[in-house]
């Protein structure tokens, strides 16, 4: 098993690179099919992670020996550093896999190339079938806006007992030269109240100022 997964097609095989780069190429549109799997995607990005693989494969060939693979892998890695598509964690994560497949290929190693392509590829599919990791659909990122005369320690406590299971105090900070207070809350909403009522119920306390309720969550200093 292990002749077969490590076997380096580079030495033992003629045309090793030729056949090296076809199968680069397919490993890649395998990836690519598997990320676009129920994920929005733009057509640019999908070209790009079907094309990298063959890219880091040639460029881990072209320097082949100790010195330049190591050179070739972190100059390849910082790459991702000047994408200006603007991506997520699913994205960076399809990114190094394409990366790892072009650097097993690069190497010579077409066994372990496409073990790895098939495993991820279905553990990307599995993960997205399941939903893995899907958020609360009741959960809610509440920033209100509110005049800095009002307390906003307890203005709000009743409306929350009324609409929602639990809510929570995430910061509060001035705005508009301190005049305004913005105050951010996670809330998970009950099942039988809209956000249309709950944002009525807040108008009548902030004075009809800016209220936004978001199903996506951010974190402060998230990485």
């Amino acid at each position: 098993m292990n002749e077969l997964l490590f076997n380096n097609i580079l030495t033992t095989t003629q045309n090793g690179f030729i056949i090296s780069l076809f199968v680069t190429t397919l490993l890649g549109l395998v990836l690519a099919f598997a990320y676009k799997y129920k994920t929005f995607y733009s057509k640019q990005f999908l070209v790009a992670l079907a094309l990298l693989p063959v890219i880091v494969q040639v460029v881990i060939f072209l320097v082949n020996g100790k010195l330049g693979t190591g050179v070739a892998v972190m100059g390849a890695f910082s790459l991702i550093r000047f994408r200006s598509y603007p991506g997520g964690a699913k994205e960076i994560l399809a990114i190094f896999i394409a990366m790892a497949i072009g650097l097993g290929t690069g190497v010579g190693y077409l066994g372990f190339s496409i073990l790895f392509t098939l495993f991820m590829a279905l553990i990307l599919v599995i993960y997205e079938k399941v939903q893995l990791g899907k958020s609360d659909t009741n959960l809610r990122q509440l920033t209100i806006t509110i005049p800095e005369n009002l307390d906003y320690e307890e203005v709000f406590e009743k409306i929350f007992q009324e609409t929602t299971l639990s809510s929570e105090f995430v910061y509060i900070k001035t705005s508009d030269m301190g005049s305004l207070f913005r105050i951010k809350y996670l809330i998970r909403l009950k099942d039988k109240i809209s956000e249309k009522t709950l944002i009525d119920k807040l108008r009548v306390r902030n004075g009809n100022l800016e209220i936004n309720i978001s199903r996506n969550i951010t974190k402060e200093n998230e990485l």
